[in-house]
Order: C-alpha cells, then sequence, then structure tokens
C-alpha cells in the first residue's frame, strides 16, 4: 500500500462498497487484505514505550495502535489511501498491526526453520543467527529490523 499510487486504490471502491455486486459478481463475502510498512514506525514507538514502561508486548491493546497508524497513513501524500474515498466512507474493517519481534522470537523462527530441516539445533548455530541479526534501537537492541524474514537464508552460514 505504501508504494502504491495515491488514488489507485479508488478502483477497488465499488467491490468494498454498500452495492457488493460489481459486474454482476456479489463480492459481499470477499476478503480484501492490504499490507503496508506506513506506521511502523509508529507501532515501533508504541510498543518501546510500553517495554519502558515494563508492560509486555502482548498487553498492547489496538486501540492504543490504531490512532498513530491512522494518522501516518491518512496524513501521508504517498500512501495509496491518502485521500481515498475507502478512508474516507470508512469502508475498510480492521487493522491488524505487526509487531515488531523480539530476540526470543526470532530465537523461536531459528529453532522452527532447523526443524523442518530435520536438523537437531544447536545452540552455537542459533546463537550466531542471533548474532547476525540486526536489532534495533542501537542503545536497547530489542526487535528485529527483518523480522524473521533473513533467518533461513542465514542459518546456511552457521551450520
Amino acid at each position: 500500500m505504501d508504494k502504491l499510487s495515491p488514488g489507485l486504490m479508488e478502483v477497488l471502491r465499488p467491490f468494498l462498497g454498500s452495492s457488493w455486486v460489481v459486474y454482476g459478481t456479489n463480492y459481499r463475502k470477499a476478503i480484501f487484505i492490504f499490507i503496508s510498512n506506513t506506521g511502523g514506525e509508529q507501532i515501533n514507538q508504541v510498543v518501546l514505550e510500553a517495554w519502558r514502561s515494563r508492560r509486555d508486548r502482548e498487553d498492547i491493546r489496538l486501540q492504543e495502535l490504531e490512532p498513530a497508524v491512522s494518522r501516518a497513513v491518512l496524513d501521508n501524500p504517498h500512501h495509496g489511501f491518502w485521500r481515498s474515498g475507502i478512508m474516507e466512507e470508512h469502508l475498510l474493517d480492521a487493522l491488524v498491526p505487526f509487531l515488531p519481534l523480539q530476540r526470543h522470537h526470532v530465537r523461536h523462527c531459528v529453532l522452527n526453520e532447523l526443524a523442518q530441516l530435520g536438523l537437531e539445533p544447536q545452540e552455537e548455530a542459533v546463537q550466531a543467527v542471533l548474532d547476525s541479526t540486526t536489532f534495533f534501537p542501537e542503545d536497547e537492541q530489542l526487535f528485529s529490523s527483518t523480522g524473521c524474514k533473513t533467518v533461513a537464508s542465514r542459518i546456511a552460514f552457521f551450520l
């Protein structure tokens, strides 16, 4: 969504709107999933503040994230939803934020990837993958900058 030209999303508006039937096809039960990195910085900030307040990330409520993410989308003239009728008419039902992964989450990804490869977990290899992963913010090193996306490709280097 953040790479989409503003206004292009309007072509989907008839499929999301109240008519539900477009060109003779009923879209009432269709599910559209829009993925975007917009609002990621705001999500990271909320999660970091929660961590600094000694709150678990699992205790963060959607209501804490939704306003910041919505502002990031609506105030960004380069976002696909900027000045979109889809947003103005409130045609989106749900926002599902992806919180940044912490070191223990990435460790689980490494262990799962090793299991999928049929390999026994070797602590040195697991630690090497974790050590090669970039974490942020610089001082705390709490969150993986790539989530678990690079785990599979890194494992081969350390076996």
